[in-house]
């Protein structure tokens, strides 16, 4: 009964099954097979050699009878190729040798080939290479589509395993069939973690030789409270599990039953709850009286999803259903947030270096004013409904705010013209990420009506860290003193200016770190749903003395470690109050 130990990301108990699969498009899973099991990895094997075969033979034809027998030559080259007893003995070895998955000893196959053709000199040598290797990338290929579509066709819950926490991993299968996530490599703040906290599912990383452990279907134990992976625990050993997982899900139906209470503090201070929506499949995973609105509406999903551009009524249909949904409550829309790694499918950006410090957010969307336009006009149509905000992202100058009044000036009189309900007044945000908006941030703000500041971007760029970067992703840090001090610096400036401000990012689902903000002066935080009853629990069992005692000692603290500590004490408070200790 091992374990592994790694750290940390989401919390979370989770008893499963494991499936490994690849964490990003060009990379291929590795996993052990039992020794019972390797026949059938051959037999896997051969049927993906068969499908290959198959289809070159129907591509060959297609090609004959359009273009002739010399253009067909190539597919039947790669028959030939596939057809090769020493490959093909070469990969066969392999899996009863190593007792490694098919679609490894393949990929294996393909490297030795290309390791053997880089040393000569010649394109002509190099382009045989190619030649060699592309019809063992097909039946790579087929090998991992089939087990893909295996278990997406199947019902069961799985614990998900892979080399690194990518947002690949995190959505690939519907949430509600992830019991948790195990990979090798993986920041805390990474965007995958970040995903997998928003879904609420338990997740550890840097478990050194996970893949090398595991096997398809392995019983596994995680812990996402401490970070531990128990393999193929024994009876006993999963029976304490299970109770400890009873105990856990009494306190979440102890809290939901509370959640639809106000988020006020006994001393009658109000702090507003509100809700990240991913998608519009989120709608169905909280109660509506559990927030008090959609702080953040991440409308990139919405493109991301689709094969092309969403129209206008498309958009519009979108926003009106979440504005009917929330019944009266308000909707934070954020203007299309794409660049970096939220990349659309059908639209080509340019390869860019750094791509966090490059094209992405407002600079993409002023730049192609027709993605701004349709999409405020989709939002201002929904506004008849309901009560919409918009919020724009990336801001950096005040030129970029007023081009974007401009905009919207211009799209509603447009509305109007042709006789299309638009609200009276549709409130004007702007995302407080790059460093350069907090220093010019009174000027901001006489244009605008609310500021949401995302802890996520300006926590990197403020600590010149990137997340998603493992070699420095251990120096990404939320409660660094700076980030405290200029969290309280923006919400004392929102304050003399009379600008509500808030918090949707990471930092806002955390209840200890929520409270800081109640104390430095935030009117509200948005969270994902599964965080919302615990942030409306610990709001009403603390004073705003109590709130603004906390910032105050997190604004002493001259090192990280002072504020993790303070926010740990804090932590048992809560738990205290909740009634149990250690959750």
């Amino acid at each position: 009964m091992p374990e592994v130990k790694g750290i940390p990301v989401a919390p979370g108990l989770a008893f499963g099954r494991v499936h490994i699969v690849r964490s990003r498009p060009d990379s291929v899973p590795l996993w052990t097979v039992p020794g019972e099991a390797v026949q059938g990895e051959i037999d896997r094997l051969g049927a993906a050699l068969d499908a290959v075969r198959d289809q070159l033979g129907r591509q060959q034809e297609i090609v004959r009878r359009t273009t002739g027998e010399q253009d067909a030559a190539i597919f039947a080259v790669h028959r030939a190729i596939l057809e090769d007893p020493t490959a093909v003995a070469q990969v066969e070895r392999r899996l009863r040798e190593e007792r490694v998955n098919a679609e490894w000893a393949v990929q294996a196959l393909i490297d030795s080939l290309h390791k053997q053709m880089s040393g000569l000199d010649g394109d002509s040598v190099r382009r045989y290479a190619e030649d060699v290797s592309e019809p063992w990338v097909l039946v790579r290929d087929q090998l991992l589509d089939r087990d893909a579509e295996q278990v997406s066709a199947g019902q069961g819950k799985v614990v998900l395993a892979a080399a690194e926490l990518t947002p690949q991993v995190v959505t690939f299968l519907e949430r509600e069939r992830v019991l948790a996530i195990l990979t090798e490599a993986g920041g805390r703040f990474s965007h995958g973690a970040v995903l997998a906290r928003s879904f609420g599912i338990p997740c550890v990383v840097g478990l050194p030789n996970l893949l090398a452990r595991l096997e398809q279907d392995m019983q596994v134990l995680v812990d996402g409270d401490v970070g531990l992976v128990t393999l193929r625990p024994g009876v006993e050993t999963v029976d304490e599990f299970l109770e400890r997982q009873q105990q856990r899900r009494a306190r979440k139906l102890a809290l939901d039953a509370v959640s639809g209470e106000p988020a006020v503090t006994p001393d009658g201070h109000a702090m507003a709850i509100q809700v990240n929506l991913e998608s519009i499949r989120d709608l169905g995973t909280f109660p509506v009286q559990t927030c008090d609105g959609v702080g953040l509406l991440r409308t990139e999903f919405l493109y991301m999803e689709r094969s092309q551009f969403p129209s206008e009524e498309d958009q519009y249909r979108l926003y009106r259903r979440v504005v009917d949904h929330m019944e009266g409550r308000p909707v934070v829309v954020r203007v299309l947030d794409i660049g970096g790694d939220k990349q659309l499918p059908y639209f080509q950006m340019p390869a860019e270096n750094n791509p966090a410090l490059g094209w992405r957010g407002i600079r993409v969307t002023l730049e192609w004013q027709d993605l701004l336009r349709v999409q405020l006009r989709a939002a201002l149509r929904a506004s008849a409904h309901g009560e919409v905000r918009l919020l724009v992202p990336m801001v950096g100058s005040l030129e970029q705010v007023r081009r974007v009044r401009e905009v919207l000036e211009s799209v509603r009189s447009q509305l109007v013209e042709q006789g299309y309900e638009v609200a009276d007044r549709v409130l004007l945000g702007i995302m407080i990420e790059v460093p350069s908006a907090v220093v010019v941030l009174p000027d901001l703000l006489e244009l605008v009506d609310f500021v949401s500041v995302g802890t996520n971007d300006l926590v990197q760029y403020l600590l010149a860290v990137d997340r998603d970067n493992a070699f420095v992703s251990g120096l990404y840090d939320p409660h660094h003193p700076a980030v405290v001090r200029v969290l309280q610096q923006i919400a004392t400036a929102c304050a003399a200016a009379g600008v509500p401000c808030s918090v949707c990012g990471e930092l806002a689902g955390d209840p200890a770190a929520a409270l800081s903000l109640l104390g430095m002066g935030y009117a509200s935080v948005s969270a994902a749903p599964n965080f919302l009853p615990e942030l409306r629990f610990v709001v009403r069992n603390t004073t705003l003395a109590e709130a603004q005692q906390l910032a105050q000692d997190l604004q002493r603290a001259r090192t990280s470690r002072e504020v993790h500590m303070r926010l740990a004490a804090e932590r048992r408070r809560l738990h205290r109050a909740v009634g149990v200790e250690g959750v």
